[in-house]
């Protein structure tokens, strides 16, 4: 079966419309020729795709079905059109990349910025995501590229090493664990902790840290950012534990204070993954390399772990 995207177009506007003499104004098409496509998509599908009443029109459910498949198509027409303009306009080269919360605030920034730098005409897509969602979007080929916390199980990707950042406790200025130059996560048992969702990387670390140490913490907020830890830390709700790069944003504005926390797993690994290296584009390719390697130019095709 073929169905042209116009025809899909005007069973949107009547979806939108709710009427078929609506829908032919606002596509500038006469009324009899709207109604026999309809009719003619409706002898195509072998259902009907809607309910004619009185005063207009209403959806079956094979029509509720068409919609939705006919939004997503022609929004994927439209993003494909602008894209492809882009490169009327001069751009060479199109990057998607997924990225943690940490390697968003903390490197990429700076990273981005020097690659963009050695090659202006090009366009990259950033998303923050959760480190899990990421591995599966580069699965999916969802995305590009992807930075992850290295503790994440990633397989069925390719993994190259990204960054080293470091875990510091975050308290409020006058919090007893303050004075402190250095502490370990059983020094911080008894205190109240302010964490990210559950399904996030660096919950799952401090969690099963935790739990190696046979201690539980009292995790009595959850909130979706590193800011609103701080912010949370700031009025002395509790404690939290966050990067040190990320917290260096938030130091100078907070009465929060940042102490070295001494166990060996406070030290985290950032990875890139890509779904295959050698299938990406030579654009991605010198990404990943720029990301990986501080080098866009010399190092394709070299080996990798």
């Amino acid at each position: 079966m073929r169905v042209d995207f116009l025809t899909l177009k005007l069973f949107v506007a009547i979806a939108d419309e709710r009427s078929l003499t609506r829908a032919a104004e606002r596509e500038h098409l006469a009324l009899a020729a709207v109604s026999k496509r309809i009719s003619d998509l409706e002898a195509h599908l072998r259902t009907p795709l809607l309910y004619r009443q009185p005063k207009g029109v209403a959806l079956t459910p094979a029509g509720d079905a068409l919609l939705h498949h006919a939004r997503n198509l022609l929004d994927n027409i439209q993003q494909m059109q602008a894209d492809l303009s882009e490169f009327s306009e001069g751009i060479n080269g199109h990057v998607r990349i997924h990225a943690n919360t940490s390697a968003v605030i903390a490197f990429l920034p700076e990273d981005l910025s020097a690659f963009t730098a050695l090659h202006p005409q090009i366009r990259i897509d950033l998303e923050e995501r959760v480190s899990s969602d990421i591995i599966h979007a580069v699965r999916e080929g969802l995305t590009d590229i992807g930075i992850f916390a290295g503790h994440v199980q990633a397989d069925g990707v390719q993994v190259f090493p990204y960054r080293s950042d470091r875990l510091v406790l975050v308290v409020p200025s006058e919090h007893p664990l303050a004075t402190r130059e250095r502490v370990t996560l059983l020094d911080t048992i008894g205190y109240d902790f302010i964490g990210l969702q559950k399904e996030a990387s660096l919950h799952a670390l401090i969690s099963e840290a935790a739990q190696q140490a046979g201690a539980h913490l009292r995790v009595r907020i959850q909130v979706r950012s590193f800011e609103a830890i701080c912010r949370m830390i700031h009025t002395g709700m509790g404690i939290g534990i966050l990067p040190e790069q990320a917290v260096r944003t938030y130091l100078p504005s907070m009465a929060v204070r940042a102490v070295e926390i001494e166990d060996a797993w406070a030290t985290r690994q950032l990875n890139i993954c890509v779904r295959h290296y050698d299938n990406l584009s030579l654009i991605a390719r010198q990404m990943v390399d720029h990301l990986a390697f501080g080098n866009c130019e010399g190092r394709l095709g070299q080996s990798r772990i």
